[in-house]
């Protein structure tokens, strides 16, 4: 590994999620064990086996934008705007013409804008083909979000989307560190959105069996390591961070929250829809991300588990993370915030870092609430139900993608 890497720091946060529209709250329900997860409102889901998941409550697109340019943006590029515009002002930075030149966008989601497909697609077949709304293709397409990012700020450094379904918000922050790392920016907006609590999304899973259906205790449902877990709860969500060279940072007085300190990414080339039993690429990552840290499984003091709630995917973490960690694995605290904000897909792991930012900032772990019974399979400390305090210097946290995409990254503790 090079040692001279350039290091690079997060100084700037945004998000809009279940638990809140902003850091702050956000953090405060992570911080209390509070479920964001709910009765669905955005359509009418009584005849569906699964009728709960986890809202963006209170996001006014046209509020924030003007009716005429909300209706021309997907839900996906409205709510990642939003968030970029809390990370650019938390961060503070100067946007001048020079800065800009050095400013990329990476921006990821796992199921993009599907509602304006799925809206033209009717247009088409109930009104005909010239009834197609003019701004269809650019609402629809991946790039989308953070080509909006880069025009209405006038960003002109490094610009791209990344999808690799539930491993794409660690990957969009590890690549949009390397990319400052290589020297090809000195500051990356890098975030995820998701917008796909939609009928047909919600019927796919639902057809997979891997959604639960605990319909009558919605803020039950999503429990990550329990025995008794049923499947995943779909959720929406945007979060963006200001990644920055420490350089950079440094020359401007940046508040800096913490350091991408190692980025692993790999392939299980096993299965489209199921991880591998033991966790094969999974082990695969996690050891790239230490490599590329130069750390030790000692070192790590935390782990934010992908922990989905399903079957599969919460044994084969547990073997992955002890096949890594050896006994070691069993004084490491991992938990799973999914259990309060249910799956946010592929902008998952945006969140999740922000999250894990803040726990070493409060020096509080983040629990895994509706753990009730063991599973003998899963058998490692995971926070149950309550937070608790520690002293957390390195935060690793997982993200395993349909198709077997898996991406981890590792996040230091910033010492001022």
């Amino acid at each position: 590994m090079n040692q001279t890497k350039r290091r690079v720091v997060i100084t700037g946060l945004g998000t809009y999620n279940q638990l809140g529209n902003d850091v702050e709250t956000t953090w405060t329900h992570i911080a209390q064990g509070q479920s964001g997860i709910g009765p669905i409102t955005r359509f009418d889901a009584s005849n569906y086996k699964t009728r709960f998941a986890g809202e963006v409550r209170g996001f006014d697109p046209e509020a924030l934008f003007g009716r005429k340019d909300a209706r021309r943006m997907s839900r996906v590029s409205q709510l990642a705007l939003a968030a970029t515009e809390q990370a650019l002002a938390d961060s503070q930075l100067s946007l001048t013409e020079a800065q800009k030149d050095q400013i990329g966008v990476i921006i990821g989601s796992g199921m993009g804008s599907m509602e304006p497909i799925i809206d033209n697609v009717n247009t088409l077949n109930e009104k005909g083909h010239g009834r197609v709304s003019p701004f269809f293709v650019p609402m629809m397409l991946a790039d989308t979000p953070a080509a909006m990012i880069s025009i209405a700020y006038g960003l002109r450094g490094p610009n791209m989307s990344i999808a690799t379904a539930c491993a794409t918000g660690n990957n969009v922050i590890g690549e949009g560190a390397k990319i400052i790392q290589r020297g090809a920016a000195e500051v990356m907006v890098a975030g995820g959105a998701e917008a796909a609590i939609l009928p047909v999304v919600m019927a796919g899973f639902s057809v997979m069996k891997a959604l639960s259906t605990r319909n009558d205790a919605p803020e039950r449902a999503s429990r990550p390591f329990d025995l008794n877990r049923d499947g995943f709860v779909t959720s929406e969500v945007t979060a963006v961070l200001i990644l920055e060279s420490l350089e950079h940072a440094r020359a401007r007085g940046a508040h800096i929250y913490g350091e991408v300190l190692g980025y692993g990414t790999s392939a299980d080339a096993y299965h489209i829809s199921m991880p591998a039993a033991d966790g094969a690429g999974a082990v695969k990552a996690i050891r790239a991300a230490l490599d590329d840290a130069s750390l030790e499984p000692t070192d790590i003091d935390y782990i934010n588990a992908h922990g989905t709630s399903t079957l599969l995917n919460d044994k084969g973490e547990t073997a992955a993370i002890k096949t890594v960690f050896g006994k070691q694995a069993y004084n490491i605290p991992v938990s799973s915030t999914k259990s309060m904000h249910g799956h946010l897909l592929g902008a998952v792991g945006v969140l999740e870092a922000l999250i894990c930012l803040q726990s070493m900032a409060a020096g509080l772990l983040p629990p895994t609430i509706n753990y009730e019974t063991p599973d003998p399979l899963c058998d490692l400390d995971y926070v149950p139900n309550s937070a608790r305090k520690a002293t957390i210097n390195t935060a690793m946290s997982n993200g395993f993608g349909l198709g077997g995409h898996n991406a981890t990254i590792i996040l230091g503790k910033w010492a001022s």
